[in-house]
């Protein structure tokens, strides 16, 4: 691993992974050991917490949970008080500096003139084994100081891929009714690689984005920062399904390795666990790490539960442009049919629930719908993780903080590439004052997803509403028709005092949420009376909505109201929270309700007070 070297009395020998004084000897961790020589080649130095991240875990995707591990174990066999450090310091915010002496302990090496023959000039042969020897020596020098110098100065460039996406397999049956089996196989290969550890993956919505895209490997791999690209596509031939892969080291076009694959359809599961394993294995990536929970093998399922599933997340797909609930309704009936054609069929249950729960009006029986299909499909396949995730968000619609971000750190443990469970964890960590911890998983959610949306929110939270503006203003000029985008961007202008502009975003949602007319009297309401005469009218539109069962929002009514400066109004909204516990409010998460900016003038109210005590959360 590299030369040794001595921090303070104890002696330090990467090679043999150990730490020494006073005969006394101690085996480190390699990983633990190359957190110690990091921080010895640059002694005196603050490191950053990321550069220590690249530099020992360049091959494998992990929080800095693992670093901080590592610290604390050097702390606890230096004897190191952290808060009054003689070894390593703790920088806030930045990283760790090595404060002890660090020396660099040079080995010994006999003299080439130690020879017997010293002060003899050998001749012919002997003469000739001499200059070979000493070739040989000045070659293992050279190794060696080459070998020292890429420990202290930095590892080599060579071409690793520690991050991946997989673009929308193509369609080859000249069907467009069967795009729903091409993204099928698309999503179960992203959730396969986003499971196997040690590899960062791409979440589906980025990288469906690039379906039919006449963008290059490098343009893409630059836009979501990944090394590792998968182009593939999928040929289904009667009951047999044909899928080809293919890997690139995206940032120069390098074709790397690609194979076919072929089976029944009912054992596409399988097929994909077989692609996403050779994928593996060409990336040089462990599929799980040591005490984890492994991947279990996948059940065939039947033809008539494969189609239901796959034609279910199709529509699940396509909700989300519009106020109607169409195709969640369409997608429900799907998974139902799948699991009454496959009742142990976990994925099945996993999308049942998410139909049910996503509904923006939800009625009773849909909260027993959406919570049971979730429980039912963690009992089925306890490793999957998308079951945990749907769960924990809908504990939260229960105000079971402590059990949802349980669940959503068992689904983050099966997939730590699930930026969702990111980023629903980081909202709970917001919400109870955990603000460190709650902005690292907003970020780790968005480097996972980056064509959408997960950190503005944690922006918000801190008032940072200028990188909010300027990183909604991005992603609008890639999807300028995306009314969620608008709305969130209405709320950073809101919160920046920045009105007019909060207005002409606010329009532009309604509009695209199919509310033109809504649009037209809140647009006409602001140069007439203000900006809080506009929010009123805003609130009586929503008012309607909820009235006309279209849609069940009351904390952005309550929002509305609050800048309407209409106190009691915004209570009263905030109040149907209580009364309709566990039902999914459409719009703004529950979660959020003590950390919006929007509410702030709320803060000192009683009333206010007393309903975070009855919800559990923190003032």
């Amino acid at each position: 691993m590299g030369a040794d070297f001595k921090v303070g009395p104890w002696l330090v020998e990467p090679g043999l992974n150990t730490v020494s004084r006073n005969g006394s000897n101690v085996h480190l961790e390699p990983k633990v050991m190359e957190v110690l020589v990091c921080l010895a080649r640059h002694a005196g130095e603050t490191v950053p917490k990321d550069q220590l991240m690249r530099e020992v875990w360049s091959d494998t995707f992990v929080t800095d949970d693992v670093l901080i591990r590592a610290v604390s174990e050097l702390r606890r066999i230096f004897e190191d008080d952290a808060r009054e450090p003689s070894f390593i310091q703790t920088i806030p915010k930045r990283g760790y500096r090595l404060i002890a002496p660090v020396k660099r302990i040079e080995k010994q090496t006999t003299p080439l003139s130690s020879s017997p023959l010293v002060g003899t000039e050998p001749s012919g042969p002997i003469r000739k084994r001499r200059a070979l020897a000493v070739a040989l020596v000045t070659v293992a020098l050279i190794v060696l100081t080459v070998g020292a110098r890429s420990l202290w100065f930095g590892k080599s460039t060579s071409t690793q891929i520690r991050s991946i996406a997989v673009l929308p397999l193509e369609n080859l049956s000249g069907d467009p009714n069967q795009e729903y089996l091409s993204d099928g196989m698309t999503d179960v290969l992203i959730t396969d690689l986003a499971q196997m550890g040690s590899l960062k993956v791409i979440s589906r919505t980025s990288s469906m984005q690039y379906k039919q895209t006449k963008k290059s490997l490098p343009e893409i791999a630059r836009e979501l920062n990944v090394d590792g690209i998968i182009e593939g596509t999928v040929q289904r031939s009667g009951e047999r399904v044909r899928i080809t892969a293919q890997l690139f080291y995206a940032p120069s076009d390098k074709h790397l390795w690609a194979n076919s694959y072929e089976r029944d359809l009912k054992d596409v599961f399988a097929l994909e666990r077989d692609v996403s394993s050779d994928i593996a294995r060409q990336v040089h990536v462990r599929l799980r790490t040591e005490g984890s929970t492994r991947l279990t093998e996948p059940h065939p399922v039947t033809l008539v539960a494969l189609e239901a599933y796959l034609r279910g997340n199709s529509h699940m797909h396509k909700f989300g442009r519009g106020l109607g609930d169409e195709e969640l309704r369409l997608a429900s009936q799907h998974f139902r049919q799948a699991i009454d054609a496959e009742p142990n069929f976990a994925p099945a249950f996993v999308g049942m629930s998410k139909a049910r729960h996503e509904t923006l009006r939800s009625s009773s029986e849909d909260v027993e719908m959406a919570r049971n299909s979730a429980e039912r499909a963690t009992e089925l396949d306890p490793n999957l993780s998308d079951a945990w995730t749907q769960l924990a968000d809908i504990q939260c619609d229960f105000w079971e903080w402590a059990a949802a971000e349980q669940d959503y750190r068992r689904a983050l443990a099966l997939n730590p590439n699930d930026a969702l469970a990111h980023e629903h964890l980081g909202w709970v960590l917001d919400a109870f004052g955990r603000m460190e911890e709650g902005w690292k998983h907003a970020e780790l959610a968005q480097q996972l997803d980056p064509n959408e949306s997960h950190i503005e929110v944690a922006l918000d939270h801190r008032h940072q509403y200028d990188q909010s503006i300027q990183h909604l203003t991005t992603m609008l000029e890639a999807d300028p028709d995306n009314g969620v985008l608008h709305h969130k961007l209405y709320e950073s202008y809101a919160g920046k005092g920045m009105y007019e502009e909060a207005i002409a975003q606010l329009g532009q949602t309604l509009v695209l949420f199919g509310l033109s007319d809504s649009a037209a009297k809140v647009r006409a309401a602001f140069p007439a009376s203000g900006y809080q005469g506009a929010m009123r009218r805003y609130a009586e539109e929503l008012e309607h909505l909820n009235a006309t069962n279209q849609v069940f929002a009351p904390i952005n009514i309550a929002i509305a109201y609050t800048a309407a400066g209409d106190k009691d109004r915004a209570l009263y909204w905030l109040e149907q929270i209580h009364k309709f516990r566990g039902r999914r409010t459409a719009g703004y998460p529950v979660v959020l309700i003590n950390r919006t900016p929007t509410l702030e003038p709320l803060h000192d109210d009683l009333r206010y007070a007393n309903l975070l005590q009855r919800m559990g959360l923190p003032r």
